[in-house]
């Protein structure tokens, strides 16, 4: 009985793990806009592995350097450290999200033949049958960019690539990154707060009112 109920807080308790991959693609803020909402969302631990190409895409595409994007997560690991705990289907998380998921990334995801502990550890995400989130980032997509992401998809994946909304109205590019990331976060079982739903559209008002 006293197992049990170390068991029960031991859940009751523990908080939610969630790994973030930020490859090489253009769109590492869709990655840093994730951690920066799961930090806000709270209870959530989260486990981030950034390639080597992400850490320079992040350079050129932001203000921020390596060292400042690896501090908004709780744990960080080197794309080469494939004996980090998230390489191991035993190291228990709620899913993993790859924001952005390049191409190529999404290549060794579909084969298997994993090169880094990115991919390493989104393919341990699909073999638990844990959620795995991947926002695809390319434009224009030929036949094999499409047969991949179908691939990835009946393999459990969910393909959300960052396609931005507008019937929320966005003023800002920021505003349009939130909303896009939070949804693809939603996928995950996280409720992020202050994200515009979509309500149906009002009737016209009758004429004879």
């Amino acid at each position: 009985m006293f197992c049990y109920l170390l068991k029960w807080l031991y859940k009751a308790f523990m908080k939610k793990r969630i790994i973030i991959g930020i490859s090489g693609a253009s769109g590492t803020v869709f990655g840093i806009k994730a951690l920066t909402l799961l930090r806000a969302v709270g209870g959530i631990e989260t486990h981030l592995v950034m390639s080597r190409t992400a850490m320079l895409t992040a350079a050129i595409e932001t203000d921020l350097k390596a060292p400042e994007i690896l501090r908004l997560a709780d744990h960080h690991y080197l794309p080469e450290d494939i004996a980090a705990p998230i390489a191991s289907g035993s190291f228990p998380v709620a899913g993993m999200i790859v924001a952005p998921c390049s191409i190529r990334t999404l290549g060794e995801i579909v084969t298997g033949i994993t090169s880094s502990l990115l991919t390493r550890a989104a393919d341990v995400t699909l073999k638990e049958r844990r959620p795995l989130v991947l926002m695809v980032r390319e434009t224009p997509l030929h036949l094999g960019h499409l047969r991949s992401m179908a691939a990835a998809s009946e393999m459990g994946a969910i393909i959300a690539p960052p396609v931005p909304a507008f019937y929320n109205r966005p003023q800002t590019l920021d505003e349009m990154v939130t909303y896009t990331t939070g949804r693809a976060l939603e996928a995950l079982g996280v409720t992020v707060p202050d994200l515009t739903r979509w309500a149906g559209i009002s009737p016209a008002p009758r004429k004879d009112a």
